[in-house]
C-alpha cells in the first residue's frame, strides 16, 4: 500500500560483532613507523642543538634539548618494552 513504510532491512557491515579485523594500533608497523619517527627526532634534535650553539640562539637551545631528552626517554622505554 502506498501509506506504509516498507520494513527496515539490517545494514550492511563489513566485519561481524566476533570478527573486527586487526587493531592497527596494536601492529607492529606501527610501532616500527612510531619508533623510526622519534629516531628521526632525536638526530633533527642533536643537529639543532648543534645549530643553536654555533649560533647563540637561546631558545633553540632550550627546545632541541627538550626534543633530544623527549626522544631518549621514549626510546629507551620502548627498548625496555615500556610503551605497549
Amino acid at each position: 500500500m502506498p501509506g506504509q513504510r516498507s520494513p527496515r532491512l539490517p545494514l550492511p557491515v563489513r566485519y561481524q560483532e566476533h570478527d573486527l579485523g586487526p587493531v592497527y594500533s596494536q601492529t607492529d608497523g606501527l610501532h616500527f613507523m612510531l619508533n623510526f619517527t622519534v629516531g628521526l627526532a632525536l638526530l633533527i634534535g642533536v643537529a639543532l642543538v648543534w645549530l643553536a650553539w654555533r649560533g647563540r640562539v637561546m631558545w633553540l637551545k632550550v627546545w632541541s634539548v627538550g626534543l633530544v631528552g623527549a626522544s631518549l626517554a621514549y626510546l629507551v622505554a620502548a627498548a625496555f618494552g615500556l610503551t605497549r
